[in-house]
């Protein structure tokens, strides 16, 4: 029996833990977090214990643990969780900044340990699905990448101000993306940004539209527009262009149904948000890391990628702020 720990017991950690013991072989033993009644409540569900870091960590019968606790938490825990020798399931991102990024990478690699960044757009259906039609030659060489990233709403401004900013919060999820379809890595960054939604998320001194432009050292380009505002739903779509064609990822809808009527045709408005958009890919990104621990397998999304996308993220911000291009 795999026992497993989780930090934090939120909207995401209910996800993940949810996701975690519908796996064969597998048990949650303890749930970790600092708002006491959270930690019972998702304990309870699930037949776990509440604890605290320090006994996860001394556990010998703890053979890995989730990290789906505030972002600020994560390095710390990435690096006690090494040096346990348990292995790691953690939200992304690995931290806020890079410098803190490559100390958990190193640390990860010395130890050992299986680390998964949970990037789970690359286990969702039907990204997935895409990429294999990329690679299976589908569409020829690709050229362009075209991303639309969008949320329904701005989170609270006390989110924002600790979210470490537009662009390691939300488009770290588009610079992973990029890398994993392209297959290909960034030489420059073009950002810009502005405040459309709410002056207050200018106040806490982040945009929440952003427009950037990626060059690879293949040539290839990638362009990914973000807003923090979609009156019509969660917005995520992206297209390929290929030498021989194109390939395009649609948004998901709680159903396919049209109304084709006299005054026009009507289908229903994309999933309301992320949570909803993307149920199959997390239940995926869990079992795979289950199975990975199993077997003996590396997992899809590691800490290198999670560093890659941080330093892209960095990069966009920098380029951004000082309105001009970033060299990588």
């Amino acid at each position: 029996m795999l026992q497993v720990a989780i930090f934090g017991a939120g909207r995401i950690s209910k996800i993940h833990s949810a996701n975690l013991v519908r796996q064969q072989g597998v048990r949650l033993k303890y749930v970790v977090d600092v708002h006491a009644p959270s930690a019972a409540a998702l304990a309870s569900e699930h037949g776990a214990q509440v604890s605290d870091i320090d006994t996860v960590f001394a556990d010998p019968e703890i053979a890995a643990v989730i990290i789906a606790s505030s972002t600020d938490s994560h390095a710390d825990l990435i690096l006690r969780a090494a040096a346990s020798g348990k292995h790691i399931f953690c939200e992304k991102p690995v931290d806020l900044t890079v410098e803190r990024a490559l100390v958990c990478a190193d640390a990860v690699a010395k130890a050992g340990v299986t680390a998964l960044i949970g990037f789970q757009r690359r286990y969702d259906p039907t990204f997935a699905a895409l990429k294999a039609r990329i690679d299976a030659g589908e569409i020829g060489v690709p050229e362009v990448l075209a991303i639309t990233s969008r949320d329904p709403g701005a989170p609270p401004l006390d989110y924002i101000r600790s979210s470490g900013g537009i662009f390691k919060d939300m488009l770290i999820h588009d610079f992973d993306v990029f890398r994993w379809i392209l297959d290909d890595e960034a030489v420059s960054v073009y950002a810009t940004a502005s405040v459309l939604t709410d002056p207050k998320v200018g106040e806490a001194g982040d945009a929440d539209t952003t427009a950037v432009t990626i060059r690879t050292r293949k040539g290839r380009l990638c362009q990914i527009n973000t807003s923090r505002r979609a009156a019509y739903g969660y917005d995520q779509r992206f297209e390929v262009l290929g030498s021989a064609g194109m390939l395009q990822a649609h948004n998901h809808r709680p159903t396919e149904v049209e109304a084709w009527t006299a005054s026009g045709v009507a289908t229903s408005l994309p999933e309301n948000f992320f949570l909803e958009r993307y149920r199959a890919a997390y239940a995926a990104e869990m079992a795979h890391f289950v199975a990975a621990l199993i077997d003996g397998k590396p997992v899809r999304t590691t800490v290198a990628d999670g560093l890659k996308a941080l330093q892209l993220a960095q990069a966009a911000e920098v380029s951004w702020r000082e309105r001009r291009i970033v060299e990588l």
